[in-house]
């Protein structure tokens, strides 16, 4: 039962993050602000080296409203299960490093993308569709929250418009 306890706390950890993080900070960041796409859609992928070159601090607090979303539930979480939390955390810190990989020099081996795709989890190749096209491939993790992602993104873009005029 505990086994089952700490895999349940990563797993909801992983999901709650990661749909806070592509509905409250994601997709709102692309349409309202200016830090992500500078950053994350650029040659430098850093919020650390951007802050740096460009002298701006404040551009690490969009940095941690990415990370904010998987912490915001860590003291329910640790109380059910530290082992399942850190899990989680390890997991979430360990999926921002592998979709990150560059695509000229990783590719995926067959297997995992099989297994990536069964679980609806996020590979590199198909993060890289988001850097390519900011529109697309929404949701950190799991390529579920694509679709409603895309439709909030169509969304909010509405009240982007008057604001530009």
């Amino acid at each position: 039962m505990t086994v089952i306890k700490i895999i349940l706390i990563a797993v909801v950890l992983l999901l709650t993050g990661d749909f806070i993080s592509t509905f409250f900070y994601h997709v709102p960041e692309h349409i309202f602000g200016k830090y992500h796409g500078a950053v994350h859609h650029s040659h430098n992928r850093s919020f650390i080296r951007y802050a740096i070159a460009t002298k701006n601090p404040l551009v690490l607090i969009t940095g941690f409203f990415a990370a904010f979303p998987y912490l915001v539930f860590l003291p329910v979480f640790w109380s059910l299960s530290p082992t399942g939390t850190i899990l989680g955390l390890v997991l979430a810190q360990s999926h921002v490093e592998f979709r990150h990989l560059s695509p000229t020099k990783w590719t995926t081996p067959n297997t995992i993308i099989y297994i990536c795709k069964l679980l609806c989890i996020t590979t590199p190749e198909i993060h890289w569709q988001h850097h390519r096209n900011s529109r697309i491939a929404y949701g950190d993790i799991f390529t579920f929250y694509d679709k409603p992602a895309q439709l909030w993104f169509q969304f909010l873009l509405q009240f982007k418009q008057p604001i530009n005029n």
